[in-house]
């Protein structure tokens, strides 16, 4: 699974690319895991751009939550963004539309979370 990164001011964005199943899950969690350590240690933001996502199983779900969970325990947060269809309806049947804070498009997460973010974002 491809993992691609940017920051932008104070907000680290992390987007994934493909499928995420029980086939490639601990290899997005180790890529995941450098970005989310840095992040979190010196508390930027984060938003997971799920434009690029075009699959995500019970297995790649658990992935999200752990990840979320270390964050929550580090004092920080993950947003998500840019769901496509079929991600956002498997979101929504597992309910994890409830648990995790989801936004339309990568900028109105950057929004949500850092406006120096979304001025950096616009300047591109």
């Amino acid at each position: 699974m491809k993992l691609d990164s940017r920051t932008y001011a104070d907000t680290l964005v992390v987007a994934p690319a493909g499928r995420l199943d029980h086939d490639n899950c601990e290899a997005f969690r180790a890529g995941l895991q450098p970005l989310l350590d840095r992040a979190l240690a010196s508390r930027q933001r984060i938003v997971v751009d799920l434009s690029g996502l075009e699959y995500v199983s019970s297995a790649g779900l658990r992935c999200f939550m752990l990840a979320a969970k270390q964050a929550g325990a580090q004092g920080g947060k993950i947003v998500l963004a840019a769901l496509r269809p079929v991600v956002a309806e498997i979101f929504q049947i597992s309910r994890f539309d409830l648990v995790f804070e989801l936004h339309p498009s990568v900028r109105e997460a950057l929004a949500a979370v850092s406006a120096d973010a979304a001025a950096a974002f616009d300047r591109g």
